[in-house]
Order: structure tokens, then C-alpha cells, then sequence
């Protein structure tokens, strides 16, 4: 009696075609997420890994620029790095610890067996998407290193990853919905715009997709929390840099961004308006100057590192040995070894190589 009593109750007509709206909703995402695990290495980008190996042996920071520059390669190296087995299985969050995880030799498989995009030969499925994706996502990419080192943020190859990945929920809704952007933007100009009728017309936004296909993806929190929140409205350490590295990659590609709330998210990171211009002004420029980032394992010890660094600055023996407060025969025994591990001949070229490689 009480289940035909339940049987006789109408049903509400808004409810139900609510929740066949959000079970359509949720299959179009879902057969988006499975249509990204076939995105495409970008043809140059395998080609260049390939050359790399073609000319000799890479350095490390040679696979990590070349890998870093794509997005397909860069989610790959991390995804398979953290499937195996150690200490560090889903926790690796940058492509240098990733190519140290799997090998140069690995990346170099992963480069050969790719599948591949070129913008001469189109396909149906991805069109020039892989092409326009790459240019914002590695123009986010080098804003964000360079807000890095004005503000001092040091998990700089982690963040290699995050900028470059910031936008991938794009990719999902691209496939997800065949009027995204144009139709489902309209003529939103900025990215805040864009963000609200995302939120307005679909229910969700590209950063919270994003996030979602990140964690699917099993990269590790640090990645997927960034790339969640990217377009939060109370963004802050990495997450406000990311924010602020997509408005700059606009700023600099021709888009529009909303000065006032450039100058929010930078106050966020502790960026001054006069740094700020600073950074706007020479991000089109060429990059100069600039420290690298440590990719490749120091040799040298705590100790070894120090006496280099006031070696850098033009320091004597027993200048360094005051210092630190060690014997200069202390000194001299630190740069004997500190010779013997970087094959240098002197001063001048310990120096060097300790500074092209970023260890100092």
C-alpha cells in the first residue's frame, strides 16, 4: 500500500528536469576527461626532446626546458614519476623531480611514442586548440617565474607546472560544450568576465574543472589546489601569482584585464605598483639577466656552496675564512674539493659553471 500510495505523488516537474540537466551535465564532462588522455605532444616539442638526444648526452636542465614548454609532455613526465613505487610516489610536483624520478632515457621514450599535433596538418578533434593553448599557457608560464624572483618565491619549479597547467579545465569544456568560449562568453572581455558567465551559463568555470581533471590526472595536491583556485577571490601565495601571471599573459597577448584588480592580486603577493609597471614592462622583452633555477643536483655541499657564493663576490681566502669563521687552510681544502667535483681549473671557472647551472 505505501509504495503505491509514493507511486500516486506527483513527481515536480522542475526537479526532474534539474537533475536530467545535471546527469547530462556530468556525462558531457566525463567523456571530456576521457577525450584529454589523447591530447597531443605539439610536433616541435617532440622534436626537440629527440634532437637533444641526437646531438649527445642532455643535461638535466635541457630535458626539464624542452618538457616544461608542453603541456602534454610536462603532464605525462609528472603522471607516470609519480606511479612508481619509493618515498616520493604521488608527491613529485615539478618536471625536474620528475625527469630525475623516471630518467632522461624514459622522457626520451615518452617524446618517441607520443602522439603529436601539428598546426600544418589539422585534425578534426583538435583543430588549432593544442596551438592557441600552448601560447597563453606558456606566456602565464614566464610571467610567473618572472613575478617569482621579484617577490622571492622559491618553489619556482613547481610553479613551472601550475602556470603552465592553470588553464587546462578549458581544454575540458572545449570538448564539453561545442559553444565554448564564444557562445558561452559573449562578449565578456576580461577574465573575470569570462569566469562569471562560465559560473552563470554552465555551473561550474574552467578552474574548477581543472581542478577536477588534475586530481583525475592523480597529480599531487600542490598542483590541483593551485589550478583549482586560480580564480578564487581570495587568492594568495602561489595561487595569487598564478592569477596574476594569467592576467599579465593577456595583458602582453592583446587581451583586456581590469587594472584595479591587476593591482589587487598583486598587493596579494606584496608587489608594489612600481614593481608591478616594472614586470609588465619587460615581460614582451626578451628575458635577461635572470638567475636560473637550480635544475640540475649540486654536487657541492652546504659548506662548499657558501665558500663559491663569496668566491662570486670577489672575496680572498681569508676574507671567506673570517666570514665563516673557519682557517683559511680550512678554505682552501673546501675549493680543492670543490674543484675536483665541477672539474674546474681555478677560481674563475668553479665560479662558472656554479653559476650557469643555478647552483649558486
Amino acid at each position: 500500500m505505501a509504495s503505491a500510495a509514493l507511486k500516486a505523488v506527483p513527481t515536480d516537474p522542475y526537479a526532474a528536469r534539474q537533475r536530467h540537466h545535471n546527469e547530462g551535465h556530468g556525462r558531457r564532462l566525463t567523456l571530456a576527461f576521457e577525450a584529454l588522455e589523447a591530447y597531443p605532444v605539439l610536433v616541435e616539442s617532440r622534436n626537440r626532446v629527440l634532437r637533444l638526444f641526437e646531438e649527445g648526452e642532455p643535461s638535466i636542465a635541457q630535458i626539464v626546458a624542452a618538457v616544461e614548454a608542453d603541456v602534454a609532455l610536462a603532464v605525462t613526465v609528472i603522471r607516470l614519476a609519480n606511479q612508481l613505487d619509493g618515498p616520493n610516489r604521488g608527491r613529485i610536483d615539478s618536471v625536474v623531480t620528475g625527469v630525475d624520478a623516471l630518467s632522461p632515457r624514459t622522457v626520451h621514450a615518452i617524446a618517441s611514442r607520443a602522439r603529436t599535433f601539428d598546426f600544418f596538418e589539422r585534425t578534426a578533434v583538435w583543430q588549432g586548440i593544442p596551438e592557441r593553448f600552448r601560447l597563453h599557457a606558456v606566456a602565464t608560464q614566464r610571467a610567473a617565474d618572472r613575478l617569482a624572483r621579484e617577490v622571492g618565491f622559491e618553489a619556482r619549479d613547481r610553479l613551472m607546472v601550475t602556470s603552465l597547467l592553470h588553464d587546462i579545465g578549458k581544454l575540458v569544456l572545449v570538448h564539453a560544450y561545442p559553444g565554448y568560449p564564444s557562445q558561452v562568453h559573449g562578449d565578456a572581455r576580461t577574465p573575470e568576465e569570462r569566469v562569471a558567465r562560465e559560473r552563470r551559463e554552465l555551473g561550474v568555470d574552467h578552474a574548477l574543472v581543472g581542478g577536477v581533471l588534475a586530481r583525475r590526472w592523480s597529480l599531487p595536491r600542490s598542483i590541483a589546489a593551485v589550478i583549482e583556485r586560480h580564480h578564487a577571490g581570495d587568492v594568495a601565495g602561489e595561487t595569487a601569482i598564478v592569477r596574476l601571471a594569467d592576467m599579465l599573459a593577456h595583458y602582453v597577448l592583446g587581451g583586456s584585464i581590469t587594472p584595479s584588480e591587476l593591482l589587487a592580486v598583486a598587493r596579494a603577493i606584496s608587489l608594489s605598483p612600481a614593481s608591478l609597471r616594472r614586470v609588465m614592462y619587460e615581460l614582451p622583452l626578451p628575458a635577461s639577466g635572470e638567475r636560473p633555477r637550480q635544475v640540475e643536483p649540486c654536487p657541492l655541499s652546504g659548506r662548499e656552496v657558501e665558500v663559491v657564493r663569496r668566491l662570486a663576490k670577489g672575496m680572498v681566502y681569508k676574507q671567506i675564512a673570517l666570514e665563516l669563521g673557519l682557517s683559511t687552510s680550512t678554505i682552501r681544502t673546501h675549493l680543492h674539493n670543490v674543484y675536483g667535483k665541477l672539474g674546474a681549473m681555478d677560481r674563475a671557472q668553479a665560479v662558472l659553471i656554479a653559476t650557469e647551472r643555478g647552483w649558486i
